[in-house]
Formats: C-alpha cells, structure tokens, sequence
C-alpha cells in the first residue's frame, strides 16, 4: 500500500526563526551578563509556562518567590530579556506572513481575501461586463488615506526600530536566496551582530518625547515604506486595470496628525507645526533628489544609439552639466538640471544646502507641478523612441511619488477642542463688541451671531489689542496654516478637526477663525480647508444627523461646501464613545450614526467621507481593518475613507516594507469592495436592529453602573492598572488626562485602553456583551439562540462585532489580572470589582462559542491562534515581573532603576500585545 502523503507543517518555518532568534537572544544574554542570569531568566519562562498551562498554584507561589526575591538589577535583565524577546516574535512572525503570502502567490492559488486581485475578480463576478468601467470609475473618484498619529502610550524607538529592519532584512535573505556555506556563516554572523546591537541599543528614551520627536517617527515609516511602496501599488493597480499607459488620480494618501493635533497637547504651537511641514518637506524632496541621482546614472542612453524629443533635447541644453563626457547624453543632462532646479528648491522652501550639491546654479520649481512636468518630458520620450520599459521601472515609480506626495510629502490635519474654539471666538468678540456676552448666548443666539461674522470680510482680530495667550496660540497657528498654504500648495494642510462638536455653532465657530487668517474668505466664497466635525461621545453620536442636518441648511455654510466640491467629511470618535458607553454600545451608535448621516448627506446632496478614529485595540474601535470597513453600513464608504493608525499598530503594519504594501492593499481593497460590492446589498433584518438595541440598551446601563456609578472603581483601576505610572514616565509627549486629576471621565480614551491591556484584563473590549447576552436569551428561551445565530451568519456588523471580542477574550487572562487585582489595597473592593469583571468575561465566553459554534476562542482565527501560542510564554513573565516592580514602586517613589524597569515592561508588554492601545 502507498504511502500516505503527509501535509507540510506551514508553521514550521516559522518556528525555526523563533528559535533561532531566541536563541541568538540566549547566547548575547549569556556572554553580555553571564550564565546566572541566563539560566535564571530560562526559570522564570519555564515556570511561567506551568502557571499559564495548568493554572497551577504552585508554580504561582514559585513564581512569586523567585521574583520576591529578585535585586534590582536582575529584575532590570529579566525584563529587558522578555522585552526583546516579544520584538523578535514580531519580527519572525511578519516574515512568516511574507513567507506564506509568497507561497500562496507562487502556488497559482486563487487569490486571498484582503488582496486587490481577490477584490477585483469579486467585483468581475459580480458586475460581469460592466466591471471594467465601475472599477476605472471608482479609482477615478476613490479617496482612501490612512492617518498617522501621535500616541501618548507610544513605546518605539526609532533606534530599536532600525535593528529590527536589519535583522528582519537578513531572514527574508535566508528565505528568498539558497545560500552558499559561505553566504549563510555571513548571514548567521550578521544576525549574531544584529541581536547584539539590539541588546546593547537603550530601549527607553531618557527624556519625554517632544512633539518634533514624535515627527521624526512618523517620517521613518515614510522612508521605510510610504515613499517606495505607494507607487508600486498604484503602478499594480493601474497595470491590472489595463489603462494602456493612462494613469489614475492620487486615490490613496497617507496623512498626518503629528504636529498638528492640538487637542489637549500645549506643545503643539505655530512653531512646531511649522517645524514639522519643514521635515516633511525635507524628507520628500531628499528622497526625489536621490531618485533622481540614480536614475541619472541608469538613464546612459547615447544620441548615436537612441533618438530623444526636441523636448527632452531642449530640457538637456538648458541643463548646467557641460562636461564633455556626457556631451552625448541627453538623458542625463537633463535629469542633471532637475537636481539642481530641485536642489534650489529645497534651499528656497527650506535654506541651508541639499544633502549632494548639484553640477551647478538653477533656478528654483515653483512647485510640484512644475518638475512633474519634466519628468513627462522624459517619460514622453522614452515611450516615444522605442524604450517605454526603461519608463516603467524607476521613472515611473518617482513620477508617481511626486503626484501622490508632493513637495509637502503628507497633509497635516489641524485638530482642537471645541471649547478651546468657543474661548478664543468669545475673547474676539468681545473685543469687537464688548456688548456681546458670547458664551451667555444658547445656540440660536450664537449660530446667528456667527453666520453675521461669516457674511463680512472683516477681521475679528485687531494688532492692537494684546489677547490671552491660548487665544494668541489659536491664531497663530492658522496664521502658519495659511504661510504654509502660499509656501508648500494647498495639499501640505486640508483638514481642520473640530473635537467634541456637539452643534452647528462648533463649525461655525471654526469658520470664523479661518476667516481671521485668510484661510476662509467670505467675498470669494472660498474656503482652502475641510471643516471636519468630530463626534466622539455617545450622546454626540446620536445627535450627529440632527447637527448635520441644521449645518446643511444654512446657505452661508453650503456656499463655502460648494467651494469644495460639495463634500463634507465627518470624523466618528471609537475611543471616547467607548470610554463613554462601552465596546458593544459605541459600536452600535457608530454603526446608527453612519446610517443616519447617509441619510441626511443624500438628502441634501452632499457627498460624505468618514474618518474612523480608529486605536489599534478592539476597545478603541481596532480589528482587522478589511472586516471593519466591509462591516459598515450601506451607503457609508461610498469610495472615500481616512482612517486614524496609532500606536504600536503603526511599527506593526508599516515598520517593515512588505507587510505595509500588504495592508495599504487591505485598505484599497475593502473600500472597492464595500463601494462597488456592498452598496446595494439588502439592509439587515429589522428584527437583527431590535436585538441589536436590545442587547446595547442593557450592556449600556451595565458598563456606565461598573465605570461610572460603582463605589471605588475608580481607586480600582488607579492601582490595579499602570495607569498612574504611564502618567509620570516619559511616554509621548501629551499628558494623560485631559484634566488634573483621577476622574476616569477625563482621562484620555488611549491610556485607559493601554493601562487595561497590560494588566490583560481587556475591559474595554469585552464589558457587558455576555451578561447582556444572557438575560436577552433568558426572556427567549426558545428562538433567542437561533436568532443570534443567524444574526452571526449574515450580518457582517455583527460578525465583525465578534470577531474582534474573540480576538479580546482570548488575549486576556484572568490569572495574570488576578496578579494586578492584589496591588488594590482594599480586598473588599478588589473581590467584589475582579469578581465581576471574572464573571462577566466567562458571561461572554459562553455565549460567545454559544453563536458562533466554535469549541474554542480563535478557532475561525488560527493565525492569531498560533501567534498566542507562541509568544505569550515569553509575555508572561514580563507581567508577573511588572507586577513586582509596580508594588516596589509604590512602596518607594525615589527608586529611578525601578521606574525603568517599568517602562521597559510597558514596552516589552505592548510589543507583545501588538494591538494594545
């Protein structure tokens, strides 16, 4: 009988790089800091695997001891060794994602879901002949842009993030190239000389990260990832769409809010934002002149050997390169004069001199437009004179860039408080109108001043008149808003984000302080940014249609809307509205209000674009981005979407090339889909929108009695969390809460998610769906199950929905929380708070295997199955260890080797987590 053929073990390979990685971690740790630590750190792992396995107490006890027991500097070791080790998985995991995705490509399979070619054969099955021209029509319409921003959990160093490039750089090398004996002894050197250099490379900063540190993160992943792997997406598109060498309009972005979110954040001035634009702009025309000194040495072509335009020949006269060596080049003399016409540029918008000086003097582009259409003239004639494949490779790639990127590189949104805006207008007002008593007004009596303001020229604003500083800040940052305008184009600043709107007077009051700086010009009926409100609370979402709908009937506001191009975008807030009301809840208003705008936007003829402020974890409205937008309501994405990407979901989806090409495809592809696919799919069920009120009213009133109305939950979570640590230990550079003080109510939504998950206890994802489940199903005994089966089978919100409280569940741990529920002082308080929230994440086990007939949590997700499988033993012990260092903390403030020791922890615990804030 024949042998039967065994199935290849997928995850081997992956393995093997943990391994290899954790044991190259292994051998630095036992060279740099000796053979005890070593084995005292393999102690600590291995039993932190028997508690996690059997829950086993004495392995509790022996965990505790070893730990008790620890001196200050081997605790500072352990941590660090953890720490890395959950870097290294990362890294070993994102190179089994490449891995598998190039097996699937290599393998002639069908194409997986998420990936533009599965996208457009759906849309091929579903539109038959027409799919050509929907899917040309939506990428000529289509606006897709995710947003960077600054995180005030945000763990990275860039440094420690340049030694994971290079050590992810030599696997995919091991992966991609059979190597010699020779080349693998170099490669196996090189990754023991990578690890080294991660080990002995500080992983904290010593100082609170400024705002202009926080720019230059954000710009490491456009130099790793946005800058070259845009336009090999758009270059995929377009050869996909068979355009014959036509080319689509910029549809996908990346935006900014770093340097520009001023909400609650003092050290975003005119200053920095203008500091900001200038890095940008340097990143994106260094990154043009070093394209173009390549292509300069690649484009050899001779006169005698090719023909050229007398276009192109023209561009090389005008040219300062007159070596005689190069007399018969055309190509390159002409690309020589773009560097120095580009060069001229960067000393005129920036000063000082370019990073390689060009062959002689020029004159400055006026902008973007103007080297662009240099580069045509090569590209005409190359196409032209029988080399068209020498203008699809670099050239290509860098003409794309400019188009998407400009000289501005991204737009920076502008973001404040809505109260801040109100201060700023009543101190101006009553300056002008000292009769007027602004904020004594209700909101008629204000929308009506307003709209007087809007319909005159004149300034608000006097020179003469010194006002209070958080007035003379506001105004001059839209003052540098508009010098920004006149220097980069209107493409560097677009969006102005109104927080915590909650009526039509909010936008209007915006509108005004855009007239003060010419950036709104009433005359001209011109405005030059979007007005973008932003609604982030429960009750915000619920009325949000209603505002909409009293904003679109002011002419005043929809001349200014005509002005640009009859859109309007409308930022939805996941993280406060679930601080606000709870996961289940904020997402069904979210999910209401979106349908409820559509309405009004169709109503008055008004195209709308969403903005999802969206947090890496589930409790912030995180998840896999493809499900979330498929999961949105008809008519909700109609071809436009900007979402928020934060914290250590940033380094996980853009730090490394690939895997960021990887998921901008994601975004584009579930944007067609949910645009061309999903649009006129059936509204779901009424009887599915019933339940689905039913089970938020009750989580609702659930969730606010355990936050907001239960005795002492407050000094629960202060000392069960590390909150209060996160609040004095230099993590991004905007405090905590938004006021002095403990109320949870304002505390920023991103440290409260970040504080639950590193104590595992993932509150905010889960609270009360189970218990809110059950009561439902107990007045339904017999069709209450089916119905939410059935709900799970074909309503992809409700899928969506438990998708990602699966994904929650299985990320907490109640052992390790019961670790942190030891540090609250009270044990009465600590039982009765930990013993609800024991009992509700059981509550939602149940029902959750209960709906979707899994035996256990993740069976529908096997790679997030695997991943937890494989890293959190090494997760583990960082927990148990913070949990020490927090109670040494607390005993004693003064100890600065203990405060490290916890923020390496914090690091070491969010690396692992991935999706934690």
């Amino acid at each position: 009988m024949a042998d039967t053929p065994t199935t290849p073990d997928k995850d081997a390979p992956l393995r093997e790089d943990i391994r290899l990685l954790g044991r190259l971690l292994g051998d630095t740790v036992r060279d740099q800091q000796g053979e005890a630590s070593f084995a005292l750190i393999e102690r600590i792992r291995q039993t932190s695997v028997r508690f996690r396995r059997d829950d086993d107490l004495d392995a509790r006890r022996e965990l505790e001891d070893i730990l008790d027991a620890l001196a200050r500097e081997q605790t500072i070791q352990v941590v660090r060794a953890f720490s890395y080790f959950s870097h290294l998985a990362n890294i070993a995991e994102d190179q089994h994602h490449i891995r598998r995705s190039r097996a699937h490509l290599l393998a002639g399979s069908a194409p997986r879901e998420g990936s533009l070619a599965h996208a457009f054969d759906k849309a091929a099955n579903a539109l038959g002949g027409d799919a050509s021209g929907a899917l040309a029509g939506f990428f000529e319409e289509a606006f897709v842009s995710p947003v960077l921003t600054a995180h005030p959990t945000e763990v990275q160093r860039k440094s420690i993030l340049n030694c994971q490039t290079v050590i992810a750089r030599l696997l995919d090398e091991r992966d991609r190239i059979r190597l010699t004996p020779d080349e693998q002894e170099a490669n196996d050197a090189a990754l023991r000389r990578a690890v080294l250099t991660l080990w002995q490379t500080r992983m904290l900063r010593p100082a609170r990260l400024s705002v202009i540190d926080e720019v230059n993160n954000g710009l490491s992943y456009f130099e790793t990832t946005f800058l070259r792997e845009l336009p090999r997406l758009y270059a995929t598109v377009e050869d996909r769409l068979g355009l014959g060498g036509a080319e689509l309009p910029a549809f996908l972005q990346v935006g900014s809010w770093i340097g520009g979110d001023r909400d609650v954040n003092p050290f975003v001035t005119a200053d920095v934002l203008e500091r900001a634009l200038s890095l940008q702009a340097a990143a994106a025309i260094g990154f043009y002149l070093d394209e173009l000194h390549a292509l300069g040495s690649q484009l050899s072509l001779a006169v005698g050997l090719v023909n050229a335009s007398d276009a192109l020949l023209a561009l090389a006269e005008r040219s300062a390169d007159h070596s005689p060596h190069r007399s018969d080049e055309p190509y390159r003399r002409a690309i020589a004069g773009m560097y120095a016409r580009l060069a001229a540029t960067w000393k005129a918008l920036l000063g000082g001199e370019p990073p390689r000086h060009p062959v002689g003097a020029a004159e400055a582009y006026r902008g973007p437009a103007e080297l662009a259409e240099d580069l045509d003239t090569v590209h005409r004639s190359l196409v032209a004179n029988g080399s068209a494949v020498l203008a699809r490779g670099r050239l290509r790639h860098l003409r794309r860039a400019l188009k998407v990127f400009g000289f501005h590189l991204a737009p920076i949104d502008l973001r404040q408080n809505s109260d801040v805006h109100e201060r700023v207008v009543a101190e101006l007002l009553a300056t002008a109108r000292p009769h007027i008593d602004y904020r004594a007004l209700d909101e008629a009596a204000r929308t009506e001043l307003l709209l007087e303001e809007l319909a005159t020229a004149r300034p608000l604003a006097s020179p003469h008149v010194r006002y209070s500083e958080e007035s003379e800040s506001e105004l001059a940052i839209f003052h540098a808003a508009r010098r920004a305008h006149l220097r980069f184009g209107p493409g560097v600043i677009q969006n102005c984000i109104i927080s915590k709107t909650d009526d039509v007077s909010d936008l209007l009051e915006l509108a005004l302080l855009l007239k003060e700086a010419g950036l709104l010009r009433p005359h001209e009926q011109a405005l030059d940014v979007n007005i973008v409100p932003l609604f982030e609370t429960i009750e915000d979402l619920r009325n949000a249609p209603q505002v909409m709908e009293r904003l679109f009937s002011l002419p005043i506001y929809r001349s200014l809307l005509a002005a640009r191009g009859e859109l309007q975008e409308v930022m939805l807030g996941y993280s406060d509205s679930n601080k606000d009301g709870g996961f289940l809840t904020s997402g069904w208003e979210l999910y209401k209000a979106e349908i409820g705008l559509a309405e009004v936007f169709a109503r008055h003829g008004v195209r709308l674009r969403l903005f999802h402020g969206r947090g890496g974890s589930v409790g912030r409205g995180g998840g896999p981005s493809y499900q979330a937008i498929l999961a949105q309501p008809g008519g909700a994405v109609q071809g436009q979407i900007r979402l928020t990407e934060q914290g250590e979901v940033i380094a996980a989806k853009y730090g490394n090339p690939e895997v960021g090409r990887r998921n901008l495809e994601v975004l584009v592809a579930a944007t067609l889909e949910a645009s061309l696919l999903a649009s006129d799919a059936p509204a779901p069920d009424s009887a599915f929108l019933d339940t689905m009120q039913a089970l938020s009213d009750s989580a609702f009133a659930a969730y606010r009695g355990l936050v907001y109305e239960t005795a002492g939950f407050e000094d629960y979570f202060w000392q069960s969390t590390v909150i209060s640590e996160i609040a004095e230990l230099n993590i991004g550079s905007r405090p905590a809460s938004r006021k002095k003080g403990t109320r949870i109510k304002d505390l920023r939504a991103i440290p409260w998610v970040f504080s639950w998950s590193q104590c595992r206890l993932m509150l905010p994802g889960l609270y009360c769906f189970g218990s809110a489940v059950k009561a439902w199903l107990a007045a339904r005994p017999d069709d209450g199950l089916a119905q939410l089966q059935r709900m799970y089978r074909e309503w992809s919100f409700f899928s969506t929905v438990l998708s990602n409280m699966d994904m929650v569940l299985a990320k907490t741990d109640l052992a390790i929380a019961s670790r942190y529920a030891e540090l609250v002082r009270d044990a009465t308080l600590r039982e009765t708070i930990f013993g609800r929230i024991r009992a509700e994440w059981q509550d939602t086990v149940d029902v959750l295997l209960a709906i979707t007939g899994q035996q256990e949590l993740l069976d529908g997700n096997p790679l997030l199955k695997r991943s937890i499988r494989n890293r959190f033993p090494y997760l583990d012990p960082l927990n148990h260890v913070q949990v020490e260092l927090l109670r040494r903390h607390r005993e004693s403030h003064d100890d600065e080797r203990i405060r490290l020791g916890i923020h390496i922890s914090i690091n070491g615990i969010a690396a692992g987590l991935r999706n934690s804030g």
